[in-house]
């Protein structure tokens, strides 16, 4: 299992970026995903999951109504709309393979890509 978090960078708060997740080593299509982050000094914290279909998904409420995961399943990709940004959602984020929240804060992670808020 190979997952590459791209599309990170310096944000200021109310803006948006797209991350992406580049998965390989296995059959992508077949399995939900999640998004997990983690912020200087704070614990692992799941943000969302998505099915393997694609049609439903569900957030954390820290972020619900402001980020949308979404997936390619032909591309074996997946990713994360974050609209609206707070400082508070800067952290270094990590896509999973796993299909529930308690399953996504003990699934491998990859490097990550950093998310920063600021003005």
């Amino acid at each position: 299992v190979q997952l590459v978090e791209s599309g990170g960078g310096l944000v200021q708060p109310g803006g948006s970026l797209t991350l992406s997740c580049q998965a390989s080593g296995f059959t992508f299509s077949s399995y939900a995903m999640s998004w997990v982050r983690q912020a200087p000094g704070k614990d692992l914290e799941w943000v969302s999951m998505i099915y393997s279909t694609g049609k439903v998904a569900e957030y954390a409420s820290s972020v619900r109504g402001r980020f949308t995961t979404s997936r390619d399943n032909a591309k074996s990709t997946l990713y994360l709309q974050m609209n609206n940004l707070k400082p508070e959602d800067t952290a270094v984020y990590y896509c999973v393979r796993a299909a529930s929240s308690s399953q996504a804060l003990r699934a491998p992670r990859g490097q990550g890509t950093q998310v920063t808020v600021a003005s």
